[in-house]
């Protein structure tokens, strides 16, 4: 088994920031063949083309609303990523990306990674917790609402 290259703990958890529901920081850990990075990639994906359905179609597409949520998952996985990295201690992750050189005392990058990484991460989780309550209060209402006409006429 050929040794790990060196994987530095700040570009992985400023990896997972800036591009963490796209997998890159998965990608840069573990490669190309790293199926958890392409789920990654894929629900991103699936989420921005709920986006542009929306854009497109209206908020009446029922498909826009069951697809968007999967981005802000995404996004919420690689917030959540970059928070684990950063708070990583050095000998972990020494043993795990690097055995054969010693950890460098963690600074400031992951740190300011970490406070970043809460920031984003618990907005987009709320935003994608509050965006499936409004589709489903508004559903029932709609389903309140077409049973009760009948009934009026």
């Amino acid at each position: 088994m050929t040794p790990l290259p060196h994987r530095a703990k700040w570009i992985a958890t400023w990896l997972a920031v800036l591009a963490g529901s796209l997998g890159a920081h998965r990608f840069y850990l573990y490669g190309k063949r790293d199926s958890w990075a392409w789920s990654h990639l894929v629900l991103a994906v699936v989420g921005l083309y709920g986006v542009w359905r929306m854009r497109q179609l209206g908020q009446d597409d029922q498909l826009a609303w069951v697809l968007i949520p999967l981005l802000g998952l995404a996004v919420s996985a690689g917030m959540l990523a970059a928070v684990v990295f950063g708070l990583t201690p050095d000998e972990t992750w020494a043993k795990r990306y690097h055995p054969q050189t010693a950890g460098r005392v963690s600074g400031w990058p992951e740190v300011i990674g970490v406070v970043v990484a809460l920031a984003i991460g618990a907005t987009a989780l709320i935003a994608t917790i509050a965006f499936c309550a409004q589709r489903y209060f508004e559903y029932q209402a709609e389903a309140r609402d077409g049973r009760s006409a009948p009934e009026a006429k």
